[in-house]
C-alpha cells in the first residue's frame, strides 16, 4: 500500500555515506510516493534538517567523522518541539547498539540488509504517529488558549489575568523592575445595556476590547476582561510615565470609537474610566495591595466625573503619604 495523499507530501531525509544505499532507498521511497532529500554524512544531515524540516529521517548508524549515534543526539537537541522521528539503519544487531540507538533519540531501527516490506511499514507508521502527535499538540494548545480567553471579547479572562499578574509580579520582584497595572471600567454600562439591549452591549464590549488591544503592542503586556464591563492591563517593565501614556491612549481610543450612549451622564458617546498604579515589587509588598491600589484609583476616576484616568501612588511601607 502506497502512502496516502497526506503522507505523500511527507519529506524523507536519507542520511548515508554510501551513494548506492542512498540511491536504492531513494528509488524505493519515491515509488511509495514520498519526497526525498539526501545527506552523505552527519554534518550535512544537520544542515539539511535545519533547512528542510523533514517529516522523518532515515539515518545510517555507521558513518565517518560523525556517526549516526552522534548525529541523532545533535538532531534531538535541535528538534525539541517537532519531535521528528529518526529511523536508524544499522548493520549492528547487538544489544548494546540497539540500546544506544534508542538512548540517543531514535524511534525505531531496521537492520542491513534492508527488508523492504518492513521498511515500508515502519516509515508509514512513524510518519502517521508523528502527524497524529502534532495534531494532538495543536489541539492541546488550542484548548489551553480557550481556557484562558474570554469568549465574548477574545482577550485574556480573569483566570489568565491572575496567573499572569502573579508571574510578572514575581519576575519584577526578582529583577527589581517597575510593574504597572491599569483597571478600566465602561462608564454607565448598565444604563447602556438598559437602553440598547444586551446584544448591542456585547458588541460594545467587543469593540472596546479590540480598541484596548490595539493600544497594547508589546508581547509581554496583557489585556484581560477583569469583570463584566471591567478590563485590566498588565504592563511589565513599565514606569509611571509609560503607564500614564497607555492609560491616556486607552481612554482616548474608546472616545474615538464614538459609540452612541444617549443616557450617559458624561458624554453622548461611550467612555471609559481608568485607574492605575506602578510599583517595583519588594519582598515585603503584597500583590493584592497593588490590585486594590489600582481599584482605588479607578474609584477616584469615577468620583471625579468619569471619562478620565487617575494614578494611585503606592508608597513603600516605611513611608506615609503627607
Amino acid at each position: 500500500m502506497k502512502a496516502t495523499a497526506q503522507e505523500s507530501q511527507s519529506l524523507v531525509l536519507i542520511v548515508d555515506d554510501e551513494p548506492f544505499i542512498r540511491l536504492i532507498l531513494r528509488h524505493f521511497l519515491e515509488r511509495e510516493g514520498y519526497q526525498i532529500a539526501e545527506a552523505q554524512n552527519g554534518i550535512e544531515a544537520i544542515k539539511a534538517f535545519n533547512q528542510l524540516h523533514p517529516d522523518i529521517i532515515l539515518l545510517d548508524a555507521i558513518m565517518p567523522d560523525m556517526d549516526g549515534f552522534e548525529c541523532c543526539s545533535q538532531l534531538e537537541l535541535l528538534d525539541c518541539n517537532k519531535h521528528t522521528p529518526v529511523l536508524m539503519i544499522t548493520g549492528l544487531e547487538d544489544q548494546e547498539s540497539v540500546d544506544r540507538a534508542f538512548a540517543v533519540g531514535a524511534i525505531d531501527y531496521v537492520t542491513k540488509p534492508i527488508h523492504w516490506p518492513v521498511l515500508r511499514q515502519r516509515v508509514k507508521r512513524l510518519i502517521q504517529q508523528s502527524q497524529l502527535q502534532q495534531k494532538l499538540e495543536t489541539v492541546n494548545l488550542e484548548l489551553q488558549r480557550l481556557v484562558t480567553i474570554d469568549g465574548l471579547t477574545q482577550v485574556a479572562n480573569r483566570r489568565r489575568f491572575e496567573e499572569y499578574f502573579n508571574q510578572e509580579w514575581q519576575r519584577m520582584k526578582r529583577e527589581q523592575q517597575s510593574l504597572s497595572l491599569i483597571l478600566c471600567d465602561v462608564d454607565f454600562f448598565k444604563l447602556y445595556n438598559d437602553t440598547y439591549g444586551h446584544r448591542i452591549g456585547d458588541r460594545c464590549l467587543q469593540k472596546i476590547a479590540q480598541a484596548i488591544k490595539d493600544i497594547i503592542k508589546r508581547p509581554g503586556d496583557l489585556v484581560a476582561r477583569y469583570g463584566g464591563e471591567e478590563f485590566a492591563v498588565i504592563l511589565p517593565n513599565t514606569d509611571t510615565e509609560g503607564a500614564t501614556h497607555v492609560a491616556d491612549n486607552i481612554c482616548h481610543a474608546v472616545r474615538t470609537l464614538a459609540i452612541p450612549h444617549i443616557n450617559s451622564q458624561v458624554s453622548p458617546y461611550v467612555t471609559l474610566s481608568a485607574g492605575f498604579t506602578t510599583e517595583i515589587p519588594q519582598s515585603d509588598s503584597d500583590m493584592e495591595e497593588m490590585i486594590a491600589a489600582a481599584d482605588w484609583a479607578l474609584y477616584q476616576a469615577k468620583a471625579a466625573g468619569r471619562d478620565r484616568f487617575v494614578q494611585n501612588i503606592l508608597l513603600p511601607k516605611n513611608k506615609t503619604s503627607r
